[in-house]
């Protein structure tokens, strides 16, 4: 096969995959093809897929395994692996309840310890979330900025309990209840909110940080309280 180099095909490779995390055909994991098949997909070489890879990396919207490959969106904590201990023993509403507890709190710290940088990424996080058009890129992307903001508080015990309860929700069972929760309406109303908490992390405000993210959580425990008396879930 002959590769055809574009003018500035760094810059071509990247569009090409801001609409690829963009689609559906990301693995269920977020996983993108290999370097080697997105070559081959965009008739350039290697080391432009390297490039444009490594440039989206640091706007925070892929990252990368040694030996797994690239991913969308941000990873997970390696401690919310323990939730598979406890993932039986709890419900949707419980970790919402939990979730409540500690991710406003994280907002507040994020708020003050956040670097531009990071903000910067958040906001284009949101900006795929927002641009998501299907259940599984919009959990991606959903999970990516507030993996991303809890990362940014940067308080280990904090993450760690984030991470656990990051881990439960990935419950495929819960994950189709959540995308059963969502309609155009609530994802403009969410998309506002991530909008207004993004806007007080830049701002330096904890206190407004903080409430931003109750009253986004507040908003999804809502809308999983109706859902869930339509369509009772087993708790376990």
């Amino acid at each position: 096969m002959s590769i055809i180099e574009p003018a500035d095909p760094t810059a071509r490779v990247r569009e090409q995959v801001l609409s690829l995390l963009g689609g559906a055909e990301l693995g269920p994991d977020g996983r993108l093809p290999t370097e080697r098949e997105l070559s081959e997909r965009f008739h350039v070489g290697r080391r432009f897929v390297r490039r444009a890879l490594d440039q989206l990396e640091a706007e925070g919207l892929v990252w990368r395994r040694q030996g797994k490959g690239t991913f969308a969106g941000q990873p997970s904590d390696p401690t919310g692996a323990l939730a598979a201990q406890i993932t039986g023993e709890t419900n949707a509403l419980q970790v919402m309840e939990a979730r409540l507890c500690i991710e406003p709190e994280l907002a507040a710290l994020c708020a003050q310890r956040s670097l531009p940088e990071e903000v910067a990424r958040m906001r284009v996080i949101a900006d795929r979330l927002e641009q998501a058009a299907d259940p599984q890129s919009i959990e991606i992307w959903d999970g990516a900025l507030h993996r991303m903001i809890a990362r940014c508080a940067r308080n280990k015990p904090l993450m760690t309990a984030f991470a656990l309860l990051d881990e439960i929700r990935a419950n495929p069972e819960w994950v189709a209840m959540r995308a059963r929760a969502r309609s155009r309406a609530s994802r403009e109303v969410s998309a506002n909110e991530h909008a207004t908490l993004i806007d007080a992390i830049e701002a330096r405000s904890a206190d407004a940080a903080r409430s931003a993210m109750r009253d986004h959580l507040t908003t999804r425990f809502s809308a999983l309280r109706a859902e869930l008396a339509d369509h009772p879930l087993s708790d376990g």
